[in-house]
Order: C-alpha cells, then sequence, then structure tokens
C-alpha cells in the first residue's frame, strides 16, 4: 500500500500530550445526523431539513458542538442520498434551499456548527454531467471512466476488467447509447468521477466553494478511498485485480484484492488540494476554521488528515474483544498520529450497526465513556445517546441496495437499515418522529422504553449519563490533558487524564460480567490516594461524589465509571 505521509511516532505507549491551544475541532463534540431518519415536519415519514432546525436547540442541549448531515442534495435516491444528480441543489424530499439557510442561520445562533457530507467519488447517472458525457459532448466525455470493454471470439462483449463494485455484481456497466462501459464502484447508478481531469477536479472544487459560501462549517468527505483508480496504460486497458482465496463469488466484493481500485497515490494531493481552498476561504473571509472530515476505511499507515475517521474501534473491535484489544487500538492510533494532529473515535454511524447491538445494550454507557473521555475530538451518531438498537426491518421493507443487491436468505447481514430506523424523541405514536401515519423505514419496537422524552426524566438514564459526561469534557484535564491508557487486566480498562495544576481523572470500564476490583496505584503511577465518584452509571452500586481509594475500586458487570482526584495534581 502506497503511504499518504510520512508518520511521526508522538510518544511510546498510550502517553499522549494534548495542546492546549489547539483549534475549536480538535476536542469537539460531533454529532451525525442521518436527516432521513432525524424528524419529519410534514408527515410524509420522512425526516427534513425542517426536523433539523427544529431540534438544533436538542444539540445544544446534549453539549454537541457540531454536526455533520448527511446528504440531503438532489438525488434520484438510489442510495438515499449518496447518488447526487445536483451537487448544489437540495432535494425536495428534505425541503428547500431557504430552509437550508434557515438551518444554518439558527446553528450559528446556538453556536452549533454545521458539517456537510461531500460525495466527490460519483454522481447519480442522472446528472446533466453524465447524461452530456454518455451522449459523448466533447466537453464532457472525459468526466467520467469509459471503456469500450473486449469481444470475446463468440462475438459477445466482456467488461474491461474483473473488477467487483461494493454494491456486488461488476463495477462496469454497459452503456447503450455511447456502446461502452462506465465504472461503478458502488451502485450501477453511481458513475465513478474521472479525476485525473483537471476540468472534474475544478468542478468539485467549485462545490466546495458554494457551500462555504452558504455558511458550512467544513465537510465530511465520503468514500475518499476510491477517488482514483490507477492509471490506464498506454492502449487505455487496466489491469485485473488478483483473487483473493476466500471467496468463489465472483459477484462479492472480496472477490478480488483491491490493490488498483482504492488507495491510490494521487489520493491525498486531491485532499490537499480541497484543504487550500478551505484555507484559502478562511483567509478571505476570516471566522473559525473549516475543517474536512475524511471517510477512509483504509489502513491506519495511510488514513492521517486533518481528521481522518478513525475506524479502529467500528472495524476490529467485537463483543469479545478483551481490554488489551481495546488498549492496542487506542495507543496505536494515537502512536502513529502525526505531530500537530488530533485524535477522533468513531464508534456507531449510518453504515455500521448499532453500538448497542454489536456489543450489546449492558455496554452502551461503557461506550459512550469511553468515546467522550479520550482525548480529541469524538464522533456521536444520532440515537446512540439514548442507547437505541437496530430495529427489525423485514426482507419485505428494506430499501438500502447493499442487502437488495443480495439475497433474502442473507440479507440482514448486507443491510443498513436496521441502524437507520426513525430517531425515537418520545413514547407517542411513531416515536414522535413524525404526525404522519407512516415512516420510511418501520420504527424501532423499543421505542416506548428507549427515547429523549422518558430519558429526561431518568436520573441514571443513557441521555443523562451523556449530557453529563459532555459537561465533564469540559474540565481541563480531560479537555486537554494528557491521556494514558492501559489494561489492567483482561476485563478491565483504563484511561488516565491529567494535566499539571489540575484535577486527575480516571475512566474505568468493566468490559466483561464479572465483579472486578482493581487497585489504581499499581496500574498508573503517582497517583493521589484518594479519588471520588464523578460520573456513575445505572449499574453503579456507588454515588457521584462518594470517596473510593485508590488501592481498592470495585466495578460492577459491565459498568463504567469516570473518578476525579480530590487534590490536584
Amino acid at each position: 500500500m502506497t503511504t499518504w505521509t510520512s508518520l511521526i511516532l508522538l510518544v511510546g505507549l498510550g502517553l499522549l500530550a494534548v495542546d492546549a491551544a489547539g483549534p475549536w475541532w480538535k476536542t469537539a463534540s460531533f454529532y451525525q445526523i442521518y436527516p432521513r431518519s432525524f424528524k419529519d415536519t410534514d408527515g410524509d415519514g420522512i425526516g427534513d431539513l425542517n426536523g433539523v432546525t427544529e431540534k438544533l436547540e436538542y444539540l445544544k442541549e446534549i453539549g454537541v458542538t457540531a454536526t455533520w448531515l448527511s446528504p440531503f442534495l438532489k438525488s434520484p435516491m438510489a442510495d438515499f442520498g449518496y447518488d447526487i444528480s445536483d451537487f448544489k441543489a437540495v432535494d425536495p424530499m428534505f425541503g428547500t434551499m431557504e430552509d437550508f439557510e434557515n438551518m444554518v442561520a439558527r446553528a450559528k445562533e446556538l453556536d452549533v456548527k454545521i458539517i456537510l457530507d461531500f460525495v466527490p467519488n460519483h454522481s447519480s447517472d442522472e446528472a446533466d454531467w453524465f447524461l452530456r458525457s454518455a451522449a459523448g459532448e466533447e466537453e464532457y466525455k472525459d468526466y467520467y471512466i469509459w471503456h469500450p470493454g473486449f469481444v470475446n471470439d463468440d462475438g459477445t462483449r466482456r467488461p474491461p476488467t474483473n473488477w467487483v463494485s461494493v454494491f456486488r455484481g461488476s463495477a462496469w456497466e454497459w452503456h447503450e447509447g455511447r456502446q461502452e462501459y462506465y465504472l461503478h464502484q458502488f451502485h450501477k447508478k453511481q458513475p465513478d468521477f474521472n479525476f485525473r481531469n483537471p476540468v472534474v477536479r475544478e468542478e468539485m472544487n467549485n462545490v466546495l466553494r458554494f457551500w462555504l459560501e452558504k455558511g458550512v462549517d467544513g465537510f465530511r468527505v465520503d468514500a475518499i478511498y476510491h477517488a482514483f483508480e490507477v492509471e490506464a496504460d498506454e492502449n487505455g486497458n487496466y489491469p485485473d485485480e488478483p483473487r483473493n482465496d476466500w471467496t468463489n463469488d465472483p459477484d462479492e466484493y472480496g472477490y478480488t484484492h483491491k490493490i488498483y481500485t482504492v488507495d491510490q497515490p494521487e489520493t491525498p494531493h486531491l485532499v490537499y488540494e480541497w484543504r487550500q481552498i478551505l484555507e484559502q476561504f478562511q483567509a478571505d473571509n476570516g471566522g473559525d476554521e473549516r475543517i474536512l472530515m475524511v471517510e477512509t476505511w483504509s489502513p491506519i499507515e495511510i488514513v492521517m488528515d486533518q481528521i481522518p475517521f478513525n475506524f479502529q474501534l467500528i472495524t476490529n473491535l467485537n463483543y469479545n474483544s478483551d481490554a488489551y484489544h481495546y488498549e492496542y487500538l487506542i495507543n496505536n492510533w494515537l502512536n502513529l498520529m502525526p505531530e500537530g494532529k488530533s485524535a477522533n473515535w468513531v464508534i456507531g454511524n449510518h453504515d455500521k450497526n448499532r453500538v448497542g447491538s454489536r456489543f450489546g445494550a449492558d455496554r452502551v454507557d461503557l461506550f459512550n465513556i469511553l468515546l467522550l473521555t479520550l482525548p480529541g475530538c469524538s464522533i456521536t451518531y444520532n440515537g446512540e445517546e439514548i442507547g437505541m438498537l437496530d430495529g427489525y426491518v423485514s426482507w419485505e421493507d428494506t430499501v438500502d441496495p447493499q442487502a437488495c443487491n443480495g439475497y433474502e436468505a442473507n440479507y440482514m447481514d448486507n443491510s443498513r437499515d436496521p441502524a437507520r430506523t426513525p430517531m425515537h424523541w418520545s413514547d407517542e405514536a411513531l416515536a414522535g418522529f413524525t404526525t404522519g401515519k407512516s415512516t420510511w423505514l418501520p420504527v424501532s419496537t423499543d421505542y416506548r422504553q428507549r427515547n429523549v422524552k422518558t430519558e429526561r426524566g431518568e436520573s441514571l438514564s443513557h441521555l443523562n449519563v451523556f449530557k453529563r459526561l459532555q459537561k465533564l469534557r469540559q474540565e481541563p484535564s480531560i479537555e486537554d490533558g494528557a491521556a494514558e491508557i492501559k489494561a489492567v487486566s483482561n476485563y478491565v480498562l483504563a484511561v488516565k487524564r491529567h494535566l499539571s495544576g489540575d484535577y486527575v481523572y480516571i475512566s474505568l470500564f468493566n468490559i466483561f460480567d464479572s465483579i472486578e476490583n482493581v487497585n489504581l496505584s499499581q496500574v498508573f503511577s503517582y497517583l493521589p490516594a484518594q479519588f471520588q465518584y464523578a460520573l456513575v452509571t445505572e449499574k453503579s452500586i456507588k454515588k457521584v461524589g462518594d470517596l473510593v481509594s485508590a488501592s481498592s475500586v470495585t466495578l460492577m458487570p459491565h459498568e463504567a465509571i469516570v473518578l476525579r482526584s480530590t487534590t490536584t495534581a
């Protein structure tokens, strides 16, 4: 794999010093909103921009710094907004440009920053650019990746390569009008742009400038690792990718080893080009730094940028992972982070099963505490703060193309719909998500127990634990202090946050279902003798403010707590 940037080891074995004077995003709390499922205000069963505006005060209530909105631009919705037909227009399903502008204005009043999902790898096949390219218009003919394919001895035509789409099947689709194949690394209605064409690059640059002028504070860049494919040879041909040996299904994405279709060496230069556009906009217009949040599932050593999404916890942890595995993944990220960068932590999103469904409902608070007491910025998917679980979506109700392109027998293994069911606002009909009579995906049946309204009234609910955590994050030691992450045993993980002249904070996580006792003085050096409970959950037998000796801290099954020293360091 090509390395994007030289990496500098910050420190050894889990000790990280955080820059106290860093920009806003370095310790921000980000909140991902999937607009279709967040709040519906017009009764059609689909969330909209006015629903986001209505709930911005809720974001402020739970301590959110910035919200990243999944796509709401004009789209035929083959992949629910990730197939964009007009990069500068709001889809009527979500509202109007005026609705967007009102949302931004209200967010600025509340000091909640707005981050847009930027989807540069592909457009919809209904985009004007693609229609013109397919028609062979000179100005647009090279906007996308085209190839005539090859003719077999029997006269049939075959695709240019064996490349496989993320959504199964060949990554090449025949276009009858142009009499060529076009590349689509995702759905066949999502043709890949040709970023070797400088005109295409400038088109995307202008998309960024357009939304910056509209007042957004940055972009989450979708699927950047797919932006470039290997360059064609002198005959305009592309190489096949080598086979993987763990599947014999040629339509399975894992059928080939991805050495020519992801993580190409040109990709970081593209990201840096976009970074320069944001920097120039700030130089011209002032204000806080605008940011790029880059989505990549690539190996850790090639993903570092301004905010490269840290998918190590999502990708590599499972229900049975022990504390040493947690320790390794966290410290590995911190140690590989280049100087001047900030850590970020992601445990849930719209493409993965919900945290409580992957790791167990008993661990919801544990993961929220981990996410919010590690150094750097956190990214929370809407609903994780109230412990939402995957909703059941039948085969008949399934709409995710990643599942629909497969088979009913195993559709649940591939479907992202269960993590996208509507947000639970109350115990009223359809979870208070809509005033209509139906929703685009079924509302989960447990909404009467897990919802914002109910949890506001329960002292140790997931929501109130989350809100107290957000206040703790403002403490100097947690916001700006150094961090040490250590596995106490197979069962218990410990995170120490400390800053000279301030209190020492220690988060403890009992991952499994046994009662554990921890002598913190044997885990960390130079600890005060006494601590007090700064945060507890419904699993705790102690109360906030109770004192405890550093030499003997008892943890109940799946309990997570935050302790604070009684004296400053």
